[in-house]
């Protein structure tokens, strides 16, 4: 099979399952969900979706319960949309990656010192120099108009 046709799959997968997680899933232990992507594999036997949710723990296990009991429907309605001699066998891996970034983030937010605190400070200094110049260039453009009367 060609890469292409995997992609072109793949694609698909994310966009039929995202849609019917959003508007037909019923369950509500399936919420706060983002379809990060689906993986296929090459024989198109198998497909992988990621998935983040939105939460504790607790929340992305109950999610994963949900989403787990849905899988028939869900890979009913991908088999309607991928035309192949067999529908891809659904998996759901909850994906990390965001939730991560946003620790990092935090973290590097914490340790490295803050530059626009320390720009602010500079600009307080800074400002009230170049307030003085700007003045001062008002005022004698405004002494000269006069003089010239």
């Amino acid at each position: 099979m060609s890469t292409r046709r995997t992609a072109r799959v793949a694609s698909m997968i994310r966009e039929v399952v995202s849609s019917a997680i959003l508007s037909e899933l019923r369950d509500p232990r399936i919420k706060n969900v983002t379809v990060l992507g689906a993986d296929v594999s090459p024989d198109l036997r198998y497909a992988t979706v990621r998935i983040s949710v939105m939460g504790d723990e607790k929340a992305s296990s109950l999610t994963m319960h949900g989403l787990t009991s849905a899988r028939g429907y869900l890979q009913s309605k991908v088999a309607e949309y991928v035309k192949s001699r067999y529908a891809p066998e659904l998996r759901f891996v909850i994906d990390d990656g965001i939730r991560k970034s946003v620790e990092t983030s935090a973290l590097l937010k914490d340790v490295l010192p803050s530059d626009s605190e320390d720009e602010a400070s500079e600009n307080d200094g800074d400002s009230d120099v170049e307030g003085d110049d700007e003045t001062e260039t008002a005022d004698s453009a405004v002494a000269e108009p006069g003089e010239q009367e």
